[in-house]
C-alpha cells in the first residue's frame, strides 16, 4: 500500500524539552496505524503535528520533514485550511469540540462557514450522521448525549468533509465500555476507505491494525504488526498487562 503520510527525522521541542526525537515512519493509505506508549512519550504531540496544531503552542520548534502525499506540510504553499480539510481529529474530550446546541447544527457548522450550498450541507450532514449511527439523534442537544455519542458526533464532523485521514487522539479514554465498543466497531465497518491513526492500548484493536508504532521518550522504540511485536516489544507487553 502506498504511503499517505511520511515523517522523516522529525524533531520537536517545547522550549528546552525535546518531545520528539528523529521520528521516521510511513503511514499507509487506507490503513490503520496504532500508536502506543507510556504517558508523556510523544503520542499526542506527534498526532497534533500532523495537522499543525502545535503551531499554536508558544515555544514550539520543529525540525525535520512531514509529507502528506508528497507535499511538505510545513511549506509556505501548504495552506493550513487545506491541510485540516484532509486531516480530521477526534480528541479525548469531545465537549471541547461542541459549538452548537443541536447535533445536526454542530456537524453543519464547518461546511456552513466554508460557504457550502445549503442543500449540499443537508445531504452531507445526514450522510455523516448515518455513517456513525447518530442520525436518530440529529435534533438532540449534544451536551445531553453520552461520552461515546459525543465522540461519534466529533467523528461525523470529520466525515462531513470526507477527510481522507482520521486521527483518534485517545478518543475512547473517557467513555464507558459500551460506547468504546461502538466507536471501535466503526474502525472495522465504516472507516475502511479512510486512513486511520489511533492512540490505543486495547488488544482487540492492536491485534487487527496494519501497523503499531511504539513510542518511548519521544523515539520510535518498535514498529510492526501485532504478531511481529507480541512477546518482543517490552512496551507492548507492559501495555497489554496493564489493560488486563
Amino acid at each position: 500500500m502506498a504511503s499517505i503520510i511520511t515523517a522523516h527525522d522529525l524533531n520537536l521541542w517545547y522550549g528546552d524539552f525535546k518531545a520528539l526525537k528523529s521520528i521516521s515512519l510511513d503511514v499507509g493509505e487506507r490503513e490503520i496505524t496504532a500508536l502506543i506508549g507510556p504517558s508523556g512519550c510523544g503520542k499526542s504531540t506527534f498526532l497534533k503535528t500532523l495537522n499543525r496544531m502545535n503551531d499554536l503552542v508558544p515555544g514550539v520548534r520543529i525540525e525535520g520533514d512531514v509529507r502528506l502525499k508528497g507535499e511538505d506540510i510545513f511549506a509556505r504553499e501548504m495552506e493550513l485550511t487545506d491541510l485540516r480539510r484532509r486531516v480530521g481529529m477526534v480528541f479525548q474530550n469531545p465537549d471541547n469540540q461542541i459549538v452548537a446546541n443541536v447535533v445536526e447544527e454542530d456537524v453543519a457548522f464547518a461546511p456552513e462557514n466554508l460557504g457550502v450550498p445549503p442543500q449540499e450541507i443537508r445531504a452531507r450532514v445526514d450522510a455523516a450522521l448515518k455513517q456513525v449511527g447518530m442520525y436518530d439523534f440529529r435534533l438532540h442537544a449534544p451536551h445531553l448525549l453520552s461520552g461515546g455519542q459525543k465522540q461519534k458526533i466529533a467523528l461525523a464532523r470529520a466525515l462531513v468533509h470526507d477527510k481522507p485521514i482520521i486521527i483518534f487522539d485517545e478518543a475512547t479514554s473517557n467513555t464507558d465500555a459500551y460506547s468504546e465498543q461502538q466507536i471501535n466497531g466503526l474502525l472495522d465497518t465504516r472507516l475502511k476507505d479512510k486512513t486511520v491513526i489511533v492512540i490505543t492500548h486495547k488488544k482487540e484493536i492492536l491485534s487487527k491494525v496494519d501497523q503499531i508504532v511504539v513510542l518511548k521518550e519521544g523515539v520510535v522504540a518498535d514498529l510492526g504488526r501485532y504478531d511481529d511485536l507480541i512477546g518482543k516489544s517490552d512496551e507492548l507487553n507492559v501495555m497489554l498487562e496493564k489493560a488486563e
